[in-house]
């Protein structure tokens, strides 16, 4: 009855000093939360009136209302009396084995982080990594979302990207296309040149700079080889890539200039009855 007796009579100091922890934790949580929205607010803000690729500015935003957001929780718990350096020590420990036992998604990790750093590749880019080909839509932390020419979304992992070549092909202007033409040996080599050369003269995509580049690769097998190497606008690539090639067709053909084409010729032998 005592003890009881002396809780009861401390009753009210009790109230009153723990009472005016929880509403200052309360306080710091609510406004900690808030600077952490503002922390994220005006970070995009300060990175988009830089001008800043979109991913680096998410990938900012979202760390800096993190860092915010953990500093409200840790002041909020020392507030109310929670040691906050043995809750460091713990989560410390908890991070560590939770590294370990996630060790191929901190590998992602690392790999988005250095990807929003150095930027081999942006979303709009086409590219080729990790043995798949197409358009950047997304990077996040963890894996970058690439859309295929034919609708398809492929998911791949930030450290398969990072780990292997990638081939950008959205990073420069222009580009070259590479054909191989191939005519009849019996063809006049100066008439076939000259019909390729028109081709590309007046052709609508290929650029009068860089100059094109029609010359005699090869005497193979059975033709004699062409390469034709017109520079083109990026955006322009498959579609000068199309007309091009169907325009060589019907230009050697209304030239009378031969392709030649794998072919066999088989004979029969009889052999006489015994």
């Amino acid at each position: 009855m005592d003890n009881l007796q002396g809780l009861m009579d401390q009753a009210p100091e009790l109230i009153v000093t723990y009472g005016m922890k929880i509403l200052f934790a309360i306080i710091i949580f609510v406004i900690g939360k808030f600077l952490s929205g503002v922390a994220k607010s005006l970070t995009t803000k300060i990175l988009n009136k830089r001008k800043v690729d979109e991913t680096v500015v998410s990938f900012v935003a979202n760390i800096a209302w993190a860092l915010v957001f953990v500093f409200t929780i840790v002041a909020t718990l020392g507030q109310i009396g929670v040691q906050t350096a043995s809750l460091v020590a713990v989560i410390g420990a908890a991070g560590l084995a939770v590294g370990l036992a996630l060790q191929g998604s901190l590998s992602n990790f690392a790999a988005g982080v250095l990807m929003v750093l150095f930027r081999p590749c942006r979303v709009g880019d086409y590219v080729e990594a990790a043995g798949i080909a197409g358009t950047v839509s997304e990077i996040t932390i963890f894996s970058t979302k690439l859309l295929t020419p034919d609708n398809k979304v492929i998911i791949a992992p930030n450290s398969a990207m990072m780990d292997g070549t990638i081939i950008n092909y959205s990073t420069m202007d222009t580009r070259r296309l590479d054909l191989v033409i191939g005519v009849s040996y019996d063809a006049n080599l100066a008439e076939a040149k000259k019909v390729l050369t028109s081709i590309l003269d007046n052709n609508q995509y290929v650029l009068k700079d860089p100059a094109y580049t029609v010359a005699v690769s090869e005497l193979a097998d059975s033709s004699v080889n062409f390469v034709v190497r017109p520079w083109v606008n990026g955006g322009d690539y498959w579609p000068a890539h199309f007309e091009i090639l169907e325009q060589i067709k019907i230009a050697l053909d209304e030239a009378g200039i031969g392709i030649p084409y794998p072919q066999m010729d088989l004979y029969v032998k009889e052999t006489p009855a015994s």
